[in-house]
């Protein structure tokens, strides 16, 4: 079937070239190659989805109003006990959503909720998992499913892995060939109508290598101008990770200077569940200060630089940058998601800068090829928006409700008081009032992390914050490095290990300074949490203001800002 997909599209691009030879003698490159990109993408969308079994993607030709929810990808290759996957859901018509997910011989439990939205899977092991989204938190009303299939490399199928390699070499041959037809248009002489189109006697030379080197560069320079500039970034699906990211960012950008001190929050999506803009300002606004955050689930440290690269070029535009650090953990199965988090932001200068912060060679690949050729970051998000462009707009128009949905969250309404963990067993005792949906959504946020894992995540924080602070050390902004609260329960790993920062050599800039690593010890009890890690609305709340209340004090007394404009 593949083979009968690439040969009739080849056909079609090779019969076209023939119409034109007879209408004219000259033709330039780039029109042709332009509509040989969009056939490539063409391509590769169904390439990719004749790789898929039987029923997948089924859910894409639902209404542009319908509700959804899908999984990218909907089959994952387990490595290292573990795989990753990305779901998204949207109920249509603003309603919140209950998402639940039932695992192979298991009872379904509560994944997320809301209107619609995304969430990273780290967690994906071997067998069948199914995700469904319903309109109720009783699971009456059922809105629609997808179930994501986790297998281990050694189970994969030996003909399916060779059946898509071959795809793939097939796909780069075709690109080439398509290319090279594209250039050879755009060669001067006297071109034949009838065939051989290029017998040996021909006095016109072919120049391969010319003519081929042009493709490429035209390509890349098309590439350049669609994914690299705000064109396409500006219909990203806002409920993405890149997406999210390029509207917030975009946001900032557009914001008008308050006239306060404005005190900017990174993060991940401990910062973004744990610190409340709304209870900063009221706290800070009597001493002159303004909170703003870019705080992100499955941001990191090096996400973070460039971001802050994006909403604050000259290095002045804040009065102080929190930046926190701790320990977490970095799953390699999820690069891909980073690396497509982070394609708005990026540069071509990026690309071993950006490559280094991954671990394995397959992901610095990706991301070299990511900061080059941006549609390779955002396949995914083109094959979306080309199935579903009414709805996309209908998205990208809700930008505006996003950004102040973000403003006006208020946090998890729930905690686990009277839930403990035993280490030993790794058993969990919940109390009585708790849903088994909410205790199954507390185990899974107990799963542990590798030693290479948390080792990695270390490393991001060593290599990347001191990129941050370097960046400001001519500037008179001043960065807070901060420790978060570890969690509800001594006994998990992360509290073996030092809060400490990673970078004491910067620390003694005169414009850097770090809260104790025992501030935010008191926060470390069920109270305050809604799963292992997340703070809720109460905890959220404590935070904030334990927070502002140390960094105004720190601030208001600093000396280095009396020189600040």
């Amino acid at each position: 079937m593949i083979n009968k997909v690439v040969r009739n599209s080849s056909s079609a691009c090779a019969g076209e070239a023939l119409g034109s030879w007879a209408s004219a003698k000259r033709r330039r490159a780039m029109p042709a190659v332009v509509i040989c990109f969009a056939i490539s993408l063409g391509m590769l969308r169904i390439l990719g989805a004749a790789v898929q079994e039987p029923g997948a993607g089924g859910d894409a030709r639902n209404s542009s109003n319908a509700p959804t929810i899908r999984a990218k990808p909907e089959h994952v290759t387990v490595a290292g006990g573990r795989g990753s996957t990305e779901i998204r859901w949207d109920t249509g018509n603003g309603s919140v959503g209950f998402v639940f997910v039932t695992a192979s011989d298991r009872k379904s439990v509560l994944f997320a909720t809301g209107p619609k939205g995304s969430r990273v899977v780290p967690w994906i092991r071997a067998g069948n998992y199914i995700f469904e989204l319903y309109s109720d938190d009783e699971r009456r009303t059922l809105l629609a499913a997808v179930t994501v299939s986790g297998t281990t490399k050694s189970e994969a199928s030996p003909r399916a892995m060779l059946f898509r390699g071959r795809a793939r070499w097939l796909l780069v041959v075709v690109l080439i060939a398509i290319v090279y037809i594209a250039v050879y248009l755009s060669s001067t002489g006297k071109l034949r109508t009838t065939f051989p189109t290029e017998p040996t006697t021909s006095p016109r030379p072919l120049h391969v290598a010319r003519n081929l080197l042009l493709g490429v560069a035209t390509f890349v320079c098309l590439d350049g101008v669609v994914f690299h500039t705000g064109l396409y970034v500006s219909i990203l699906a806002p409920d993405s990770y890149a997406g999210r990211l390029a509207v917030i960012t975009r946001a900032e950008n557009g914001r008008a200077p308050s006239g306060l001190k404005e005190v900017l929050v990174l993060g991940d999506s401990r910062m973004a569940e744990g610190f409340s803009t709304a209870v900063a300002d009221q706290l800070g606004s009597t001493a002159g200060f303004k909170f703003v955050t870019l705080a992100e689930p499955a941001s990191t440290a090096n996400t973070w630089y460039y971001m802050l690269r994006e909403v604050d070029p000259t290095a002045q535009r804040y009065w102080a940058i929190v930046v926190p650090y701790g320990i977490g953990y970095e799953p390699t199965s999820a690069e891909s998601l980073r690396i497509s988090m982070a394609a708005p932001l990026l540069r071509y200068g990026d690309c071993f800068t950006f490559a280094s912060a991954f671990q394995q060679w397959s992901g610095r690949f990706r991301a070299v090829t990511a900061c080059i050729l941006r549609g390779s970051a955002y396949q995914s998000d083109v094959a979306d928006f080309l199935e579903h462009p009414i709805a996309r707009i209908k998205n990208v128009q809700r930008e505006s409700a996003m950004v102040h949905a973000r403003a006006v969250y208020k946090g998890r309404d729930y905690d686990m008081v009277g839930t403990s963990y035993d280490a030993t067993t790794g058993q969990m005792t919940f109390p009585p009032r708790l849903t088994e949906a909410q205790r199954e959504a507390i185990r899974k946020s107990l799963l542990q992390p590798s030693q290479s894992e948390v080792q990695y995540s270390l490393r991001l924080q060593r290599d990347w914050i001191p990129r941050i602070l370097n960046r400001y050390s001519k500037s008179a902004t001043t960065i807070v490095l901060t420790p978060v609260p570890r969690g509800p329960f001594a006994e998990l790993p992360a509290f073996s290990v030092g809060q400490r920062a990673p970078f004491p050599e910067v620390t003694r800039q005169r414009t850097v300074f770090s809260l104790p690593e025992q501030t935010f010890d008191f926060l470390e009890k069920p109270d305050y949490y809604f799963d292992a890690f997340h703070l809720n609305a109460k905890g959220r709340q404590r935070f904030t203001e334990r927070l502002v209340n140390d960094l105004v004090a720190r601030l208001a007394a600093a000396d280095s800002h009396a020189s600040y404009p």
